[in-house]
């Protein structure tokens, strides 16, 4: 496992099951687990952040793929390339396709599917083998396609600002809200700043 960037975050190091693969170049930051048979491809990043990111049994996360915050892969569950995964649940043998993201809150049930390009919008629930079809958005239980005119008030409804980043803002107040939700990463992303290298 030479190569491999892990590193120690707020005083937890990744823990990887000597049965899986991590490629040289993926980086692991703070509590990630790996499990047995589980395969990390190259560039991918795992970042616990404040939570824990467990990665199951056999489960594969593709090149490029972004883990962040308080993430959970059940057993056989694949990560495409390029997919985003932030702070959410996704049971065993569901799909991601590549460049799917996943955002806070979600929860997606065993064998449920996101294709290419799709969003699962925070505090969504999937229902088991539930399939997202390629460049939509599921949100609150239902699919938009681009442009739908439903999809910015279901949207509002999920409250992502203050999901993902406690800023509870007014939706009109775009710039206001986005100036606290900068202020917040920055003092999350400066914790960053003692980190140290281990391995």
């Amino acid at each position: 496992m030479m190569g491999i960037m892990l590193i120690r975050h707020r005083g937890h190091e990744p823990i990887i099951d000597p049965s899986a693969y991590v490629a040289p170049t993926a980086t692991l930051v703070g509590r990630v687990r790996i499990g047995p048979r589980a395969r990390v491809m190259y560039g991918a990043v795992l970042d616990a952040e404040e939570g824990a990111i467990e990665v199951g049994e056999c489960a594969i996360v593709c090149e490029n793929a972004v883990l962040r915050g308080e993430v959970r892969l059940g057993d056989h569950v694949f990560v495409g390339p390029r997919a985003t995964l932030l702070g959410c649940e996704v049971a065993r043998c569901a799909y991601l396709a590549t460049g799917a993201t996943v955002l806070q809150e979600a929860a997606l049930g065993a064998g449920a599917v996101v294709a290419v390009g799709a969003l699962v919008h925070a505090r969504t629930t999937l229902p088991e083998e539930f399939f997202v079809p390629p460049n939509t958005v599921a949100v609150a239980g239902r699919v938009y396609a681009p442009g739908d005119p439903g999809l910015s008030e279901a949207i509002r409804g999920v409250e992502f600002a203050k999901v993902a980043f406690g800023v509870d803002a007014g939706w009109e107040d775009r710039i206001g809200r986005y100036e606290r939700i900068a202020e917040v990463r920055s003092a999350q992303f400066a914790a960053h700043a003692d980190d140290e290298i281990v391995g």
